[in-house]
């Protein structure tokens, strides 16, 4: 029964006694909120869930993230930097995880590859952070991993790629091309009946072996049609007119584009100046989210395509959440991409993982994460493959004038992830 004594009623000395004897109840509410996470952490100890001399204490855990906050890439990376840390806040307010907060040492990879490669070794071996969530480039990616595979440490990877690729010390949390790229092939041929394509990406490994795997889809596997042109352009590239030129001669029915980073907003706003517009021309990208579209424009991409496993629109309570979330950290024009929210979920699958486990060891931590399901996701559901990529579904989605995207097409069930596709290599 709640104390209903009017302190103002008695005795000086007896109104005193009461308000201490609040004071303490107060005080003994406060330290019962607190207990779980005390509870937590004397249920593990460090010296239990820390064997290999990883950056934790009683009450921290640190991990690393490691992205493009400058250059030519930060265009499309500052959204993963604001989600990844958007879930660590989220799972600190929650009380952390084993009964540990987490502490976040950012670095900057400057959109340049040595630089990731420079700052994950710091991060493994100078911070001994748990875990770290980064990179976005598949060049990026490809500089740290004999790092992390050298010093054992675990790279949460958030990017769509081209696969062909599977390391113990990674869990890929974007889509795989089978996901991606053969999802979006096929729609294309089957609902805008396109025959020839022609492939346009930025200069280095993931859309030069994207490309390799959509040419082989179209003339071999799938035979869906014929290539009438490939071609490529060095990161930060901004003269597409050579190109567009090739691409009037050509006249494919199929723009297939993987040009990343800030080459889009000039490609974007160089083709419909030269007439190639969302109703002449049927293109389909790989590497346009809601973070290119600040920069590109809607009325610049309008009509065109998008193959993700994302989009901000989608229609579900797990998104609708995420959504408002982000927006009331990051502000109501701030902007939600496939690759962002692939980031959220890593900090969220790291934490499932590690509390299976019931240790921050990386071995440990590894061996947990097979079969980790998210119900939470804002996606709508993934689950961890053996093979350290997500079951998740494909989506194609076409640009509104306004920046945002409509779904006009998803896979009917979530899609196994399958690096290593036969006939592809």
């Amino acid at each position: 029964m709640k104390d209903q004594t009017d302190p103002s009623l008695l005795h000086p000395s007896a109104a005193a006694d009461l308000q201490r004897r609040r004071l303490l109840q107060a005080m003994g509410a406060m330290s019962v909120v607190g207990l779980p996470g005390i509870a937590m952490a004397q249920q593990f100890p460090t010296a239990k869930v820390n064997t290999t001399k990883l950056a934790v204490t009683d009450t921290e855990v640190v991990v690393g993230q490691l992205h493009s906050s400058s250059g030519t890439m930060a265009i499309s990376e500052t959204g993963s930097i604001q989600a990844e840390q958007l879930a660590i806040d989220q799972i600190n307010a929650m009380g952390g995880i084993l009964g540990r907060k987490i502490r976040v040492i950012k670095e900057d990879g400057a959109s340049d590859w040595p630089t990731f490669a420079e700052k994950s070794k710091k991060l493994l071996v100078n911070d001994h952070v748990a875990a770290v969530f980064g990179c976005w480039t598949s060049a990026s990616r490809k500089a740290v991993l004999p790092i992390f595979e050298k010093e054992n440490g675990l790279l949460y990877y958030p990017t769509f790629y081209e696969g062909l690729e599977q390391c113990k010390n990674v869990i890929y949390t974007g889509q795989e091309a089978t996901q991606q790229i053969i999802y979006g092939l096929d729609w294309g041929a089957k609902e805008k009946k396109a025959k020839t394509f022609f492939l346009v990406g930025s200069d280095y490994i993931w859309p030069r072996t994207s490309m390799k795997i959509a040419r082989k889809h179209i003339e071999s596997v799938a035979k869906l049609g014929k290539v009438v042109g490939e071609e490529y352009y060095p990161l930060g590239n901004t003269n597409f007119n050579s190109l567009i030129n090739k691409i009037k001669v050509a006249k494919p029915d199929c723009i297939f584009a993987a040009v990343v980073g800030g080459s889009n907003v000039a490609f974007y706003k160089q083709l419909k100046a030269a007439g190639i517009t969302g109703d002449k021309q049927f293109l389909l990208t790989l590497s346009v989210t809601e973070d290119e579209m600040t920069g590109v424009g809607g009325e610049n991409f309008a009509g065109f395509y998008s193959s993700m496993k994302y989009f901000q629109t989608l229609d579900n309570e797990n998104n609708k959440k995420f959504v408002e979330a982000f927006k009331a950290k990051y502000g109501k024009d701030a902007v939600i991409g496939d690759v962002t929210q692939a980031g959220y979920l890593g900090p969220w699958l790291w934490k499932a993982a590690v509390e299976k486990a019931g240790s921050f060891d990386v071995d440990k931590v590894v061996a947990a994460s097979p079969g980790i399901e998210l119900k939470t996701a804002p996606e709508g559901y993934v689950k961890v493959h053996q093979n350290h990529h997500l079951w998740s579904k494909s989506r194609i989605a076409m640009g509104n004038k306004d920046g945002t995207f409509k779904v006009v097409a998803e896979s009917p069930n979530l899609i196994e992830p399958d690096p290593f596709p036969k006939g592809y290599q």
